[in-house]
């Protein structure tokens, strides 16, 4: 999920990862924590601009354009439900900034507020690529408003818009190539490492139109 007040919750995302930023400072204030990063379009950045952390939409609250350094503040239910809490001094963040109206939808519509967050449970390399295996708990109602995978649909894992395979109840796999691989944190995931998941907002509205017949 992402922040609930501000210019955040007005925003929308591709799920095409520009790059990913490093985490270079926490500051923890009450029960919000304060994420100072690093990344090359850091410059570019303006107070009050929406971004795309781990697919958490997040407001930036400071930059500093000379040394390509901002700060964004997560409160304390983006902590609780997204991998935020998570993130130590050096850990790597997929960043992606708000969509342009005016632009093509490569990925697919993404919100920024993450639904659940998994747990990677297997990573295979297959000649080039690689597959990854998710597995987050299933709740039944939930499923049926469309908090779920299907086979060859979309879903974003920490903020990347990817197609899914093996569909199951609980959980499904990703298939990643080299480029992804690389611009993204994907090179950091490890057995057990604790992803953010957000399900496809099309599910979810014909789940809800379904739920009227």
């Amino acid at each position: 999920m992402g922040e609930l007040e501000g210019a955040a919750q007005y925003n929308m995302f591709s799920g095409i990862v520009e790059e990913y930023g490093t985490v270079v400072a926490i500051e923890k204030e009450h029960e919000n924590v304060h994420f100072t990063l690093n990344c090359s379009f850091a410059n570019e950045l303006k107070v009050d601009q929406s971004l795309s952390h781990n697919g958490v939409c997040l407001t930036v609250v400071w930059v500093d354009k000379e040394n390509k350094l901002y700060k964004v503040t997560a409160i304390k239910e983006t902590l609780l439900k997204s991998n935020l809490g998570l993130l130590e001094v050096g850990s790597k963040v997929n960043l992606e900034r708000s969509m342009m109206m005016n632009g093509r939808l490569d990925g697919h519509i993404v919100q920024g507020h993450v639904d659940q967050t998994a747990v990677c449970k297997k990573v295979e390399e297959a000649d080039g690529s690689w597959y990854y295996t998710f597995e987050y708990e299933f709740d039944l109602q939930k499923a049926k408003m469309g908090y779920m995978t299907v086979e060859k649909g979309s879903v974003t894992v920490n903020g990347v818009s990817l197609t899914v395979v093996n569909s199951k109840n609980n959980s499904f796999q990703v298939a990643i190539i080299p480029f992804t691989y690389n611009v993204t944190n994907f090179h950091t995931f490890r057995e057990g490492t604790v992803i953010n998941l957000e399900f496809d907002i099309i599910g979810k509205y014909l789940s809800k139109l379904n739920s009227f017949n």
